[in-house]
């Protein structure tokens, strides 16, 4: 039987430090897809869930347990996403060189595996890249992560009902994205 995050967190702070990377093999899968939704480079999100891990393990005597631990770790993620997205520059290219339109013409020839491409959540996730951020994030918080109206708000630091409302036009959005994306697919597939 799998021991919950509370008893986990109980035996951290009692001085069992070592159970800690039991808490972070359970959730880091999900911590990665979240950040990797905020800032849409593997290894910037991979740096973000360490980041976010390591301050959690630090904060842990300070969680209150009045929300789960998951709403709680997803929160630090939220902002420890939001923080590097604020300190990051945009890359800029020149329109006068030429490297940047032979990577792109190179990057357009490039055809991925068919059968990724045809699969139902390789799409989705292709469309939820696209999408702005705080969309990707309450998309994902919700569907992937299980995570209530009422935690995905203590999460952004949002109104419950303002979360309903952004839940609700992410979706409407997804579905623009997904309805393109397979729009593309048929056309190219003719």
């Amino acid at each position: 039987m799998q021991t919950d995050d509370t008893e986990l967190i109980r035996q951290v702070l009692a001085g069992n430090q070592t159970v800690y990377a039991d808490l972070v093999k359970r959730h880091q899968r999900y911590v990665f897809t979240l950040a990797l939704r905020f800032v849409k480079n593997r290894e910037d999100a991979q740096e973000i869930a360490q980041d976010s891990f390591v301050k959690a393990y630090k904060a842990l005597a300070g969680f209150q347990q009045q929300s789960k631990f998951t709403t709680w770790l997803y929160t630090i993620v939220y902002t420890t996403s939001m923080s590097f997205l604020r300190r990051k520059k945009p890359e800029t290219y020149s329109l006068d060189d030429d490297a940047v339109f032979i990577e792109v013409n190179n990057q357009s020839d490039i055809k991925s595996d068919l059968a990724e491409q045809k699969s139902q959540s390789y799409y989705i996730n292709l469309a939820i890249s696209k999408l702005l951020p705080d969309d990707a994030a309450i998309l994902t918080l919700f569907y992937q992560g299980g995570q209530s109206l009422e935690e995905i708000a203590a999460v952004v630091k949002m109104e419950t009902n303002t979360v309903k409302v952004k839940l609700h036009r992410a979706r409407h959005r997804l579905k623009e994205k997904l309805e393109q994306l397979l729009k593309t697919e048929v056309r190219d597939l003719g």
